[in-house]
């Protein structure tokens, strides 16, 4: 899919420039088993000399937990991990993909599903508040093992967009948006995605136990 490359390789060059403008220009469609895009800002300086290019920990932001505090994506390093991107208020796709994400981890093996890690990227920057993100663990009953996180309106577009998550907002504040779950190896380069609400789970698991096992 050498197309998809060419793709992703406009995104990267629009956030390496700035020009997010052009990024946007330069999205595509997500399918199914895309290409693993390349995607990087300023990185962190004490990683910068290991970390892939193609791994999305490239990127310098900072995020705040729903704990109040502060996170880097590369804190995430080390192990697998689970990604969606989602809106607390989302009445029907985003618990979807929350109660999937579930499944493929009731579905590992303990030692797999204990280093295990489940990252979730708000896009509604105006509500999802602290707070909001906070009400969202206990109402669905996430454990530590699930990362909540908001980022800044400008941070979490380009985020989306090197990870191939499209949305937009409805005149209702709700939003439209691309249902994705991503695997992420221990170096944060994309491993392997299931698109949309229908299967793909088992080959999502067989693929979190893969990398599992090649981690160090």
């Amino acid at each position: 899919m050498k197309t998809k490359i060419t793709c992703w390789q406009g995104v990267i060059a629009a956030v390496l420039t700035g020009s997010i403008g052009m990024a946007d220009s330069a999205c595509c469609e997500v399918e199914a088993e895309p290409e693993v895009p390349a995607c990087c800002v300023e990185p962190m300086p004490s990683l910068a000399a290991e970390l892939p290019a193609e791994s999305i920990y490239q990127l310098d932001f900072t995020f705040i937990d729903d704990s109040g505090a502060s996170r880097h994506l590369t804190e995430l390093r080390g192990q697998p991990v689970l990604m969606a991107m989602f809106f607390a208020q989302c009445g029907y796709a985003c618990p979807l993909l929350v109660r999937d994400m579930k499944s493929v981890i009731a579905g590992l093996p303990a030692d797999v599903a204990k280093d295990l890690r489940v990252l979730m990227v708000t896009f509604d920057t105006g509500r999802d508040s602290v707070d909001a993100l906070r009400t969202y663990r206990e109402t669905n009953d996430l454990d530590e093992r699930w990362v909540l996180l908001r980022a800044s309106p400008a941070d979490t577009r380009t985020f989306a967009m090197v990870v191939g998550v499209q949305y937009r907002q409805e005149p209702s504040g709700d939003y439209s948006h691309s249902n994705l779950i991503t695997l992420l190896d221990q170096d944060g380069v994309i491993a392997h995605r299931r698109s949309g609400l229908q299967g793909g789970l088992d080959g999502l698991g067989e693929a979190t136990v893969r990398f599992a096992e090649m981690t160090p």
